[in-house]
């Protein structure tokens, strides 16, 4: 049966709001920042940034997103959540840096907010990005995943001591309920960050709690492009921004996906200055806000996502403590808590990726590919899992003998 379409609340904002929805918004905003942080920091300075960098880039990153969804929120009278592309997080952090450091990844990420905005705008680009077959824009993703989510299981080896707190920690408090899992699990890794005797980092004196901006001169060589802008736009349009509409979709909300990914784009950009990710819809706090666990009556909803907005704002005031926090820690801990993040999201692509048989070979090549870390030319291996994926698709299904 399908869903019944949402229009926009006549209920005011004052008579919307209620303890139910408030909770919910802040919650979504916790979980949404707390669960996610760490990967953006550690993709941040894999491609360059340094820690006041990568300071930055949270900052400004949570900022965007915030305003975007309270804009989104308020304008439309719908749960429109907006969260960074933790996915693309993930596949900075397996790229390495690129020809022209920071810089150029920089140039890089404005150049994939104005093929966000392009999407928005030039109808045929955005369609064109939705026939990806869905089985190897999944494969993709479980490729860029794999070696994040071994990480946790790497460091129960090589650094028992902080991993089996953190592991132990997520496992048990998954048995209760699985939303607070990840963030717990990065509240415990916190506490081990502030012994540094534990984590041979520096000092907790160290850390400055200070928020701050920093305009990063942008630059763009090929190799980023094809190795960080391409594979970002693709990854944070297929696994972000199309399943955070279907996700409203399910839950009866069809906004109009053109000014969303104009906003989201631009946001994007501006964000991209001060070295900070894209922006996109939500998916994961988008079914909390856009679900009846926010509000019984659906037109209230939307006050969910504005209050998760108005979180993401607050949160970008400690954002420069959790990425000087994780700077100075072992590489090792945070990617752990990052793949414990990111479990979920793996195991939704992999089984996406492979459940169609005509496609699950090619789908498998994909996978392999990119989970390999290839790299030729300064191209990473998202753009050629991707690409091959798509030719040895196309060729097995030209070659393939009709049935009958």
């Amino acid at each position: 049966m399908t869903s019944p379409v949402h229009g926009p609340s006549p209920v005011p904002l004052r008579l919307a709001l209620s303890f139910q929805t408030i909770t919910t918004g802040v919650i979504a905003g916790l979980v949404g920042f707390g669960s996610s942080f760490a990967v953006v920091v550690q993709g941040l300075l894999a491609v360059g940034a340094t820690p006041e960098q990568a300071a930055s880039g949270l900052t400004a990153t949570c900022i965007m997103m915030g305003v975007a969804g309270v804009l989104f929120s308020l304008r439309l009278r719908q749960p429109i959540s907006i969260a960074w592309t933790t996915p693309g997080a993930a596949l900075l952090a397996a790229t390495g840096v690129a020809d022209g450091g920071f810089a150029a990844a920089v140039g890089a990420f404005l150049l994939v907010g104005a093929l966000i905005i392009l999407c928005g705008l030039w109808r045929p680009l955005g369609t064109l990005i939705q026939r990806i077959p869905s089985s190897i824009a999944n494969a993709m993703l479980a490729g860029i995943l794999l070696p994040l989510c071994l990480a946790p299981f790497t460091a129960l080896k090589a650094i028992p001591m902080l991993a089996v707190p953190v592991v132990l920690a997520w496992a048990v408090t998954t048995v209760f309920s699985r939303l607070y899992a990840v963030p717990v699990a990065v509240l415990v890794a916190l506490v081990l960050m502030l012994f540094p005797e534990l984590t041979g980092g520096q000092a907790a004196a160290a850390v400055s709690l200070a928020p701050s901006l920093s305009f990063v001169t942008p630059t763009l060589t090929g190799s980023a492009v094809v190795g960080i802008a391409l594979p970002l736009f693709l990854v944070t349009m297929a696994s972000q921004n199309v399943p955070g509409l279907a996700i409203l979709a399910a839950n009866g909300y069809r906004p109009n996906a053109r000014p969303l990914f104009a906003g989201t784009g631009l946001g994007s950009m501006l964000s991209a200055l001060c070295g900070g990710l894209s922006i996109n819809l939500a998916a994961i706090t988008a079914a909390l806000c856009a679900g009846p666990e926010a509000s019984s009556s659906p037109d209230r909803r939307y006050i969910a996502a504005l209050m998760a907005g108005l979180m993401y704002v607050g949160l970008a005031v400690l954002s420069a403590a959790a990425a000087a926090l994780v700077s100075q820690s072992p590489p090792l801990l945070i990617q752990a808590v990052a793949g414990l993040a990111l479990m979920n999201a793996f195991a939704g692509a992999a089984v996406a990726g492979f459940q169609e048989a005509e496609d699950r070979l090619p789908a498998v090549l994909t996978f392999l590919i990119t989970a390999s870390g290839l790299s030729l030319w300064g191209i990473g291996p998202a753009f050629w899992g991707l690409i091959c994926g798509l030719l040895f698709r196309a060729l097995l299904r030209a070659t393939a003998k009709p049935s009958g």
